[in-house]
Parts: structure tokens; sequence; C-alpha cells
């Protein structure tokens, strides 16, 4: 039986539109702010890469996910879990609330639930919407690879204006070698020095590829230990939990508690809403874009400003 999907949904990773935006537009030390000092360059940017995703994937629906604070149950799990984060930069700080009230006018939910990530949260609705539509998912995070199925692409933002890699399962595969399941695997041997969980000290990339297209996932490769090097396997044995805890860290989970339903997140741009914002925040150089949209559909064509 052929799936015919109930539309596109894009599932926007808040979090990584607005760092990207923030330093894209900060890098030569101007942060451009409202007469009255409020800093809006991140929000700026953001738009500009909402939009331009927007032109470029044709969602009909729309949903911006977002992280709610540090603690997780990840943090719970282990206390280093990305405690080598430096604090965001203080104009940045105020524009996590900003971003929001700005996806809100556009008519955008924002999805994030306390305790969880963003990525979480992604996960569990791209599972969710997959019944019934295709999702495509908007990120710079390559921890996302692991949520590619038949119905779900994930949109890697690469360096550079509309520069995008889409992954479906056969391009996981083609250019890194590995299935879905297995972007978390790799994960749990070679752990992740940017959210600060170790996985098997001593195993890097490489021996972790090889290892996985030997035997397939940590089981096979547990069940197998005997046929290893001696020492690799003495590597495994010695950090078996670390290994099972990195791979628990790693995995995105697929069952947080948030709903929304494809008719919430239609995507229908409330244009007089987002203009009346648009104009507090002194955006009028980003006015065109909300005139450019079509009443039915929320897809237009934008100019790259000051982002590179």
């Amino acid at each position: 039986m052929s799936f015919e999907p109930k539309g596109r949904v894009m599932l926007v990773d808040g979090m990584a539109l607005l760092f990207r935006a923030f330093y894209a537009t900060s890098y030569g030390g101007y942060i451009r702010k409202t007469k009255a000092g409020l800093p809006t360059n991140a929000v700026y940017g953001f738009l500009q890469y909402f939009f331009d995703a927007v032109s470029t994937f044709e969602p009909t629906h729309l949903v911006c996910c977002w992280d709610m604070g540090k603690g997780t149950f990840r943090t719970e799990k282990y206390d280093g879990y990305k405690s080598n984060r430096i604090e965001a930069p203080l104009e940045l700080i105020p524009q996590f609330d900003l971003v929001k009230e700005v996806v809100a006018e556009l008519g955008v939910p924002n999805i994030g639930l306390a305790g969880y990530e963003a990525d979480d949260c992604i996960g569990t609705l791209s599972a969710c919407f997959s019944e019934e539509s295709e999702v495509y998912i908007v990120t710079g995070d390559h921890d996302m690879l692991q949520l590619v199925d038949d119905r779900v692409k994930v949109v890697i933002m690469k360096k550079g204006r509309s520069n995008y890699k889409v992954y479906d399962p056969a391009e996981l595969m083609a250019e890194k070698g590995l299935t879905p399941a297995q972007v978390i695997d790799l994960k749990g041997f070679m752990g992740d020095t940017s959210d600060n969980y170790p996985g098997v000290k001593g195993i890097g990339e490489k021996t972790a590829l090889k290892l996985l297209t030997d035997f397939g996932s940590v089981e096979g490769v547990i069940e197998n230990l005997h046929a290893l090097p001696k020492g690799v396997r003495a590597k495994i044995e010695a950090d078996l939990d670390m290994l099972h805890l990195s791979r628990d860290l790693a995995e995105i989970r697929r069952d947080v508690p948030v709903v929304c339903t494809l008719t919430e997140c239609l995507w229908q741009l409330q244009r007089e809403n987002a203009a009346r914002k648009f104009d507090e925040l002194e955006f009028g150089s980003l006015l065109h874009l909300l005139k450019a949209v079509p009443d039915d559909r929320g897809i237009v064509q934008i100019e790259f400003g000051e982002l590179g």
C-alpha cells in the first residue's frame, strides 16, 4: 500500500538557527540593536535562515523546537554532560525569549519541555508526524541523523547561504556508511567532545566505524569480544559501563510528552501580527519578506543581507 503524505512538516531546530545567526552576524564585532539598546542580531539572522529554509523546502506545516534550560534527564544521568559549554554571550541571552515571541507572531508553534532537549522534542514529533506526513528536520546537528527514515529527512545546514545537505537512509549509508541506529552506537564508542561524554577511552571514529561495519551494533561487538584484537577488547571491557551510558546519552528520545497536531502547525503566515513585531524590533529591511509571502502558503524567496 503506497504512502500518500498529508503535507510536508518542517521541524526547525530553533537553537541551531539562533546560535548560527548570532555568530554569523556578530563575527566582525557589530551587534545589531534597537534604538533602545535591545540586541536583535540573532533574531534578525534567524528570520533570514528561517525564511530561506521555508522557501527551499516548501513545507505545508511548521514547528519550531527549543531547549528549555540546562538541566535535563541527561545531566541527571551524567553530571559531566555539556559541562564544558561556555556561557552564552550576554547579547544573546535576551534574544532567547525574543525569538520565540517573533516565531509565535509568524503563526508557528514553539515547542519545548523542561527536562528534555529540543532534539528530543524533534525526535518525538518526527515520529508522530511521519505516520501521516513527510517530515523535514532543519538543523546543524549531525546527531539528528539518527532520526532519518523513509519518511523523515534530516536537512543539515552547511556553511554559506542556501547551502543544505539532505539525508535520507540511502544518502546516510552512501556518505557515512551508517544506518540511523548506528549513528547512536558510533557515539557510544567514540563519545562526543562537544557534549562532553567520553565513550570508550582510546577508541576513535575510525575504530568505531570498523567495529560497527564488522558487527553491526554495540550488542554485536560485545557478543564478539573474543574475535577482537586484544588491545581493542581490553579497552571495551574496561569501559563497558561508560559505553552503555554514552550510547544512552546520545540517543534522541521519541516519547517526550509533547503534543502538536497537524491542524495546530498548519503554515499560514500571520502577516499583520508579524509586521507589527518587525516594526517594533526595527526590522524594516525584512518587512518586504512578509509582503512577498502568498496568502495561501508561507513560501518566499529572500535575499541574504549581512549573513554569509
